[in-house]
């Protein structure tokens, strides 16, 4: 347990319920939902560890290894454009299982970490060549 106080007011069962649904959604998601099913066989698994992900975030919880901007830039069929769509679905996700408070400090987490994720995609794909994007 880390000393330091939660980034905002959610508990651990509550990221757990978020990261259910989330992947409830994505599963069924005309966009999204292949580019997962593709390489998730153990959905429970992998809800667990991206909810690891959001506990070493927000709760400070030891736990979670790995380095997510590797992990996407290493989907080729990741696109930039592909986390509105993920966002999309983790706001409505946020608003249905969190009071509003904690929904709205959990959103903006996400999307401070899904820009850096989309302009390491966008990166990656830019023309060889070409500007770097920032």
């Amino acid at each position: 347990m880390s000393s330091l106080p939660p980034r905002f007011d959610i508990t651990s069962e509550q990221i757990d319920a978020v990261m259910s649904a989330f992947y409830t959604r994505i599963r069924a998601h005309a966009v999204l939902g292949p580019i997962f099913a593709s390489r998730i066989s153990d959905w429970p698994k992998h809800e667990a560890k991206i909810g690891g992900f959001w506990k070493k975030a927000i709760l400070h919880e030891q736990g979670y290894e790995g380095n997510p901007m590797m992990v996407h830039l290493g989907i080729p069929e990741m696109r930039a454009e592909h986390f509105d769509h993920w966002l999309a679905l983790f706001d409505e996700v946020l608003t249905q299982k969190l009071p509003a408070p904690s929904a709205a400090s959990f959103s903006a987490l996400a999307h401070r970490i899904g820009r850096g994720l989309r302009l390491g995609i966008a990166d990656r794909d830019r023309p060889k060549g070409s500007v770097p994007i920032f």
